[in-house]
Order: C-alpha cells, then structure tokens, then sequence
C-alpha cells in the first residue's frame, strides 16, 4: 500500500468510522487544491479534532455558536420578521465568539466559516446566509435559488463580466467577501421563503454547488426515494465529478 496523507487519513478514518456511528466523515481538499486532501470530523460537539499526519487539524463547533444562540432567541409566536432578526442577531454572536475563540487560541487564528441556516414556520421557511453556502427552493415546477452569494464572482456576474456557466468554473470562484469569523461586522442577507407541503428546501456547500448542476439537484431530489437517498445520489455526482472542496448538504421536505 502507497502511503501517503490521502491513504493514512482514510485509514484512521475508516477505523474510528464504528466507533462514533452519530459522526460523518469526509475528506477535505482544503479549496485551494495543492494540499492532499485531510479528514475531518463533522459532528454536534464542540472541539471534536481529528488530525492526520501531522499536518492539518480542523476545529468543529463553530455551527454549534449559531445555534446555541439562535435557541435562545427564538420563541414560539415569532412572526417570520422577527425569525429574521432572531437568526441574524444569532449569526452577529457567533461571529464575535469565532474572533474571540481566534485571539485567545493561536492555532484558530484567521479561522472563520460560511454560513446558510434555515428556521421553519407554518407558511414556509426563514433562510440566511454569510459567504457562498446556498439555499434552493425546489418543487415539480422547479428550482430557485434564494441566497445570493458573497463572492467575487457572483460580482463578476452581477456586473456582467462573467455568465453563471463561467463562474462555476472560474479560477477565484472560492474567493469570498463575507465571512464569519474573519469580518468585524459579519452581515448576513434574509430571506422569507413560502412554502407548500410536500416542496423541498436544500442547502448547501459551494462542494456542491461547483459540481452538481441545479438541474441535476433538480431531478434526483424530485425523482429519488426521500431526502436520505437524494442526498447520497447528490454526494455521489460531487465525486464523480472531481468535487474540489468538502460537499456539505441538507435536505428538508415541508410538512
């Protein structure tokens, strides 16, 4: 067996992988293309580190900041204005607490993450977003993209310098204006979402996104066998096309 950061963190990986059944395991590229690709832990507790060769360690928790302070802002007669504020308030907390986290540790300095979250309510959904990450609204009729990114070349497009096509494949397509973490003030777009019963909500990573066409998404989430089976179809395409970066993706179906 060659040896190398790829095979060994592949290793580790499919060796802890039964014990810690609640945990995922992907691989992570890193984005920018010339590191071999780490592991990392995606789980629901804070500080789970998982480092391999000793080259990169990849700190989980900071989704837990959003929602730890999301579940203190919400209550049960909000109105989707006031899920809005709720959830951008939240998304201003932990953007503090990730800067607080990277002054106090020297290994978490310039850390910092994209985010898109979704709150349900009885006519749809609330979505926000920081970065890249996206919110699609699919039904029979369709796919629509509700976030908009935070990127250089989602300007490029805006602008009419690039079509969307090209900034799929655009060399600083991971190029960000907006993060938690690195920004003093983080701000986050809102959005209010109708929805139906029986109508999807996916979001996800620009993994993904760079990847799977939203035709694609389109089709196997309309076509597949619940949001479990579309998803592994979705993670699955990511592969088979190269995907350069970790596919993250949640899928949920309007009750």
């Amino acid at each position: 067996m060659n040896l190398t950061v790829t095979t060994i963190a592949k290793s580790l990986a499919d060796y802890l992988a039964p014990c810690f059944p609640s945990v995922a395991f992907y691989e992570d590229p890193n984005q920018q293309g010339s590191i071999p690709p780490c592991m990392f832990l995606q789980t629901r507790y804070n500080y789970l580190t998982l480092e391999t060769g000793g080259f990169w360690r990849r700190r989980m928790g900071l989704d837990l900041t959003y929602l730890e302070e999301l579940e203190k802002l919400l209550t049960a007669d909000q109105t989707p204005q006031q899920l809005l504020e709720a959830s951008a308030q939240a998304a201003a907390l932990a953007n503090q607490a990730i800067q607080a986290e990277a002054e106090r540790r020297e290994e978490c300095r310039n850390m910092g993450t994209t985010l898109v979250s979704a709150i349900s309510y009885d006519g749809g959904v609330v979505v926000t977003n920081v970065g890249d990450s996206r919110a699609y609204h699919i039904t029979e009729d369709g796919i629509t993209r509700i976030t908009k990114d935070h990127s250089l070349v989602e300007s490029m497009v805006d602008r009419g310098d690039i079509t969307a096509e090209e900034a799929r494949r655009h060399p600083s397509r991971n190029l960000i204006t907006r993060a938690l973490g690195p920004d003093i003030s983080a701000d986050c777009d809102g959005y209010i979402c109708p929805m139906n019963a029986g109508e999807y909500l996916l979001l996800c990573s620009d993994g993904l996104v760079n990847t799977v066409t939203d035709q694609e998404m389109l089709f196997e989430v309309i076509h597949g066998d619940g949001p479990d089976t579309c998803l592994d179809r979705l993670l699955a395409i990511a592969k088979r096309q190269g995907a350069p970066d970790n596919v993250t993706a949640v899928l949920m179906q309007k009750q």
